[in-house]
């Protein structure tokens, strides 16, 4: 029983992480139709500042306002130079930034090497939590995400920001003529995905190893994800995180890592053959 317990604890504390990591490439991909191969280097952006952060002596919740702060001013030059002059190109933008990506990470890996690092854990110590002792960490952290989703799907649901983003992935043109500045929207949609990905990140480094390439595993999780969950709308980014969580750790108990992997890659191909538009859609 206590192992059905700890594995069903693994399965939501996997489902909110990927969830929250997903969730700014949802945001990009889902709104902008922009392929944002750099969305993986963006959370080592986050993960690198809780490093930076620790490393100064400071408390680690400055990371949170440091990761938003360098990802909200390069997300902004990045669609400024970049990504504004390839909307309704994806294939243009999926080569522009995965140059993006490399150039970030050799960046990375020239100021703070190869080598990997990590930060103190910000909750020590477990919970016991139906019958189990669960780290504490993972509680706080599955809480933190539960109420960022919920803050956030409440705010693009009601305000009236959030109905102008609606308003323009259904018709540009048509947002346009009526007065909505289409230009900042999409600039300030491609920093908030961005800035997700940085949040996610911080929030993460307690529990990962940080190194320059980190993000390569984060960006394929996230393009499995939603591939099976769909652009559509929120439930098929968690269902998305679910299955393609799910299959992960059971699989990698039953066997081991790699064919855990092996059955996502799998899961992912038969969705892309079979429904390619994933579980939920907008069309």
């Amino acid at each position: 029983m206590e192992i059905v317990t700890v594995y069903g604890l693994n399965l939501l504390y996997t489902v909110a992480t990927l969830g929250l990591i997903v969730l700014g490439l949802a945001v990009v991909f889902g709104l902008l139709g922009v392929m944002n191969m750099a969305h993986g280097e963006f959370v080592m952006l986050g993960a690198y500042s809780a490093l930076i952060v620790q490393n100064q002596g400071l408390p680690i919740l400055l990371a949170i306002p440091l990761a938003l702060l360098v990802c909200g001013l390069f997300g902004w030059l990045v669609e400024w130079l970049m990504i504004r002059h390839l909307y309704s190109r994806p294939f243009d933008t999926l080569l522009a930034t995965w140059g993006l990506a490399i150039l970030m990470r050799k960046a990375i890996e020239g100021l703070f090497g190869r080598g990997y690092q990590s930060i103190d854990q910000t909750v020590p110590g477990t919970v016991h939590l139906l019958g189990v002792d669960y780290p504490a960490y993972r509680i706080v952290l599955f809480g933190v995400i539960a109420v960022l989703f919920a803050v956030l799907f409440g705010w693009y649901q009601r305000s009236n920001t959030g109905a102008r983003i609606k308003a323009m992935v259904s018709n540009l043109e048509l947002a346009a003529a009526v007065g909505i500045d289409t230009v900042l929207l999409a600039r300030m949609t491609f920093v908030f995905g961005v800035c997700t990905a940085g949040l996610a990140g911080v929030l993460l480094a307690p529990l990962v190893r940080i190194e320059p390439f980190m993000g390569l595993d984060y960006l394929l999780s996230s393009f499995f994800i939603l591939v099976v969950g769909g652009l559509g709308s929120l439930e098929g980014l968690l269902i998305g995180s679910g299955i393609i969580g799910g299959t992960d750790i059971v699989v990698s108990a039953i066997s081991d890592k790699t064919a855990g992997y092996l059955s996502v890659l799998t899961i992912s191909i038969l969705f892309l053959w079979l429904k390619p538009d994933g579980i939920f859609s907008r069309r």
